[in-house]
């Protein structure tokens, strides 16, 4: 059975930084089999319906604005494959899932990928975030990913459970709120316990999620990943810290 992944993206300039998160990353480029693909459903793509991709060389997509000139200049051109994306479709369910031929690949997926397959040769499809859709709905599409774990596809989802850019205070090492400490760890805590239908419906959590997830478009890719998890999987935490003061960036593997 391939494993699954959920990884905090974070800020961009994680991309050309050295730290424990980036490094972090390298590790488990070791400790991950090699894919026939990989589908990452992204936090930056929002859509009405759910999409996956299906160009053959999906265009990198800088969609990050106002950071170095250096990070405009780094390269992560994966193929894509048609094929794959026609298989994941019939696989899931084609009621489920519409192809888009056009749309490339964001920096949800190239700038993790760029630790953890550096070498640009496997298959990257994405996969979209249907805002028509409420948590429930998230998670059962996400149930329904599991089947790709025995098709030696790496599904990731990219986002991050404590995201507040409003809050954000643009120093990587700036001191975390308690708040984001708090709901961090509370989802930690409910993880462990596969505890599941709570992070689900995790406005629940009350004040503490208005805080950490005012827009919940960077916390839904957890759910996917939550939704292959089976009652024997043991989830692994890659990394855990909070960069910004906002920003959770805690990774797990499962499986």
């Amino acid at each position: 059975m391939f494993p699954a992944l959920f990884v905090g993206h974070g800020s961009p300039m994680n991309i050309i930084s050295d730290n424990e998160y980036t490094k972090d990353l390298l590790k488990l480029k070791k400790d991950l089999p090699v894919p026939d693909a990989i589908l990452v459903v992204s936090a930056h793509w929002l859509t009405r319906g759910t999409y996956i991709t299906g160009s053959e060389a999906p265009e990198q997509i800088y969609d990050f604005y106002g950071f170095p000139k250096e990070l405009y200049k780094i390269k992560y051109q994966a193929p894509g494959s048609r094929e794959m994306a026609e298989f994941i479709r019939g696989t899931v369910g084609e009621e489920y899932i519409k192809i888009d031929e056009n749309r490339g690949i964001d920096h949800a997926a190239w700038a993790v990928l760029k630790f953890i397959y550096p070498d640009e040769d496997i298959p990257v499809l994405e996969m979209s975030l249907d805002l028509t859709k409420n948590t429930f709905q998230h998670y059962e599409l996400g149930k329904k990913l599991y089947s790709l774990r025995k098709q030696k596809i790496l599904v990731i989802g990219s986002g991050n459970i404590v995201h507040n850019l409003r809050a954000a205070i643009f120093k990587e090492n700036a001191k975390p709120y308690e708040w984001a400490i708090d709901f961090d760890n509370a989802v930690k805590e409910d993880i462990n316990k596969k505890n599941f239908k709570s992070l689900v419906s995790y406005k629940e959590y009350g004040d503490l999620s208005r805080k950490a997830v005012p827009t919940d478009e960077h916390y839904l890719p957890m759910i996917y990943s939550l939704g292959m998890v089976k009652e024997d999987d043991k989830i692994e935490y890659v990394h855990e810290s909070i960069q910004n003061g906002s920003v959770s960036m805690r990774c797990f593997k499962i499986g």
